[in-house]
């Protein structure tokens, strides 16, 4: 995320993505991979990257929030910025 604000910062003209708008607001960029994985997914591989041996339990009465939690990165990859690093690899080098 870090290396995603310094390249907005560096290489973005704000008044460039209001395009058309008599102001530039709502003016915001999403930062992510584009790639989806589920809360369970992510715990699981947490889990396995740092070696957890204890059990891991969901409550399955309660509602998990917002069915997807999907960025969509489609701007800040238009304007150059890719990620550079896997969800998993990021987790490892905690």
């Amino acid at each position: 995320m870090a290396d995603a604000y310094v390249f907005v910062i560096e290489h973005v003209n704000f008044g460039d993505l209001a395009k058309n708008k008599k102001e530039n607001r709502n003016t915001h960029i999403n930062i992510g991979t584009g790639i989806e994985i589920s809360v369970k997914d992510l715990v699981l591989m947490i889990r396995s990257v740092v070696d957890f041996k204890g059990k891991v339990v969901f409550n399955t009465d309660k509602p998990d929030g917002t069915p997807r939690k999907l960025t969509d990165p489609t701007m800040i990859h238009s304007l150059g910025w890719q990620h550079q690093m896997q969800l998993e690899d990021g987790i490892k080098r905690l």
